[in-house]
């Protein structure tokens, strides 16, 4: 059976306290995920969430949150296959040729829009943080050797 498997890192420069907060917003899991029904059966604090998922895709999702240098690495982890029908029923797509391409292209589109969502999240966390710089840091530094 293929599968839509998705694994992403991206680091933000902030505390994983400050993304925490962010991860355990059910508003947020909305925008983020709009054809998806999430319910949390790990809620790991500081260190994220895991979700059951229904919707467009039964399956489960995660993100976990590392503490790396100066903020935090966000992994994110979806798994799951197509889902259709009131109540959904899974529809496994089949080990083949078509059924991987039709899982990648599932795929392709869904890490296309996590990337959108959380890039738009690290620009609204870090603002106006110059690279290399603390968090917080305001100043701007010329770069070096100018």
């Amino acid at each position: 059976m293929a599968g839509v498997n998705l694994v992403d890192e991206t680091f933000i420069a902030v505390p994983p306290e400050t993304l925490a907060e962010v991860v355990a917003d059910p508003a947020r899991w909305r925008v983020w995920w709009p054809d998806l029904q999430l319910r949390v059966f790990m809620d790991r604090q500081l260190a994220g969430q895991r979700w059951s998922m229904t919707g467009a895709l039964l399956g489960s999702c995660e993100i976990w949150l590392q503490p790396m240098l100066d903020g935090t690495c966000v992994h994110y982890y979806l798994r799951g296959n197509p889902c259709h029908g009131d109540p959904p029923v899974e529809h496994e797509l089949p080990d083949t040729p078509a059924g991987w391409r039709k899982a990648d292209a599932i795929r392709r589109h869904r890490a296309l829009a996590w990337k959108r969502h959380i890039w738009a999240l690290k620009d609204e966390l870090e603002g106006d943080r110059p690279p290399g710089q603390p968090p917080g840091s305001g100043e701007r530094t010329s770069p070096v050797g100018q």
